[in-house]
């Protein structure tokens, strides 16, 4: 099979939407499949990251509209909206691909706590994210959607917005899940050791809400002076410099606190070592794969009740589920792990059980079974 993976964003193996992709992609190798990977990297270097959002589109049509003429495509499995422009230029007497969009994170869900954040009056609108992001890009998202012969969600959120409000014919709907690689599996499931220390991982941005958990955490560092605090993977475009996570923080607190901007993925779990919780602050997170790499390496997992978390741990069994935008809750499951070390340990271990059923190996094998379906729907048409 030859497989087009698409992606809006920078080719970041160690992260994110790209990191999901080429993780597939090698596995997909191993059973012997082509894999070509298209991404920001394929545009002009010297164009900034919303200029190529905005035309990535287009140059995906035209990559795809190619590939097809050389007969060296059979699949394409792009993110949400990368193949809006496809779907409206190319010939329809034309033999084409199976085009499959994957959910990285559903822009409508992301939108609709954007405003939330917006009417509670934690963030504020610009007129250029009313201009694009949430007008136009969400129609462009929803056209790709609609177009898809099938389209895999993370969560049963997307899945239920997709088909009730987008236009997704339910019979083209498949919920799937992210693994982790097999470096994070069978880890040694080490002992607490003190200091405790607390992981946040991703970017320090509104929508991992740091603008609730950073007053928690103020809290907690200030009652127990032995704990200590890291955050891993901070770097993005609105937060490019260490500085600005410590102005969240007391002063006196610095020594206290890590930061790591970016890593590469494979020493995750040697930066975790001597962790014990991991907190996951989202308002809108579409499935959570910090969260079972920070599992597989033996943290208890305080998360909000977002969608994707939803899909990985059950509430007191293996994670502290709190609700969103709920600094006080933030605070208290996190003194509940600190001050309740048997409970800690308990999630700890239910935790670590619990990712070690997240194989890149197992979700590869059942995506291929889902584009082999989308390929005999497109050739029964």
């Amino acid at each position: 099979m030859k497989i087009l993976a698409i992606v809006h964003y920078p080719f970041n193996r160690n992260a994110g939407a790209a990191g999901v992709i080429w993780r597939l992609g090698q596995e997909y190798a191993k059973l012997g499949h082509q894999v070509e990977y298209y991404s920001f990297d394929n545009l002009p270097q010297n164009w900034p990251n919303r200029l190529k959002r905005v035309l990535f589109p287009g140059f995906v049509a035209d990559r795809i509209q190619k590939l097809a003429k050389e007969k060296a495509i059979d699949v394409v499995d792009a993110s949400t909206g990368d193949t809006w422009f496809w779907s409206k230029m190319c010939d329809r007497h034309q033999s084409k691909p199976a085009i499959v969009v994957r959910d990285h994170g559903l822009e409508h869900i992301e939108h609709q706590e954007f405003l939330e954040d917006v009417k509670l009056g934690k963030r504020s609108m610009s007129w250029k994210y009313k201009l694009y992001r949430g007008s136009i890009r969400l129609w462009e998202e929803a056209t790709a959607l609609r177009n898809a012969d099938l389209v895999m969600l993370l969560n049963r959120r997307a899945v239920n917005l997709a088909v009730a409000e987008l236009g997704v014919e339910p019979n083209k709907a498949r919920l799937i899940v992210n693994g982790i690689p097999e470096y994070l599996l069978n880890l040694p499931l080490e002992a607490i050791e003190e200091p405790i220390r607390i992981a946040q991982i991703g970017t320090y941005i509104p929508r991992k809400g740091i603008q609730y958990s950073s007053p928690a955490l103020n809290r907690i560092l200030d009652r127990y002076p032995e704990v200590k605090v890291s955050f891993f993977g901070t770097e993005c475009q609105q937060c490019l410099d260490p500085e600005q996570i410590y102005r969240d923080f007391e002063p006196k607190f610095r020594d206290r606190i890590q930061v790591v901007p970016r890593y590469e993925h494979s020493t995750l779990p040697q930066l975790l070592k001597g962790h014990h919780i991991k907190l996951l602050a989202s308002t809108s997170e579409a499935f959570g794969m910090a969260l079972v790499e920070a599992m597989a390496c033996g943290l208890a997992p305080v998360t909000t009740n977002t969608p994707g978390p939803l899909e990985i741990v059950t509430d007191k069994q293996d994670a502290i589920v709190i609700p969103s935008r709920d600094t006080e809750a933030i605070y208290r499951a996190l003194d509940r792990l600190i001050g309740d070390r048997p409970y800690l340990e308990k999630l700890r271990h239910n935790a670590y059980q619990t990712a070690q059923k997240y194989s890149w190996e197992k979700i590869a094998q059942q995506t291929l079974a889902i584009y082999q379906e989308a390929l005999y729907k497109r050739e029964g048409n």
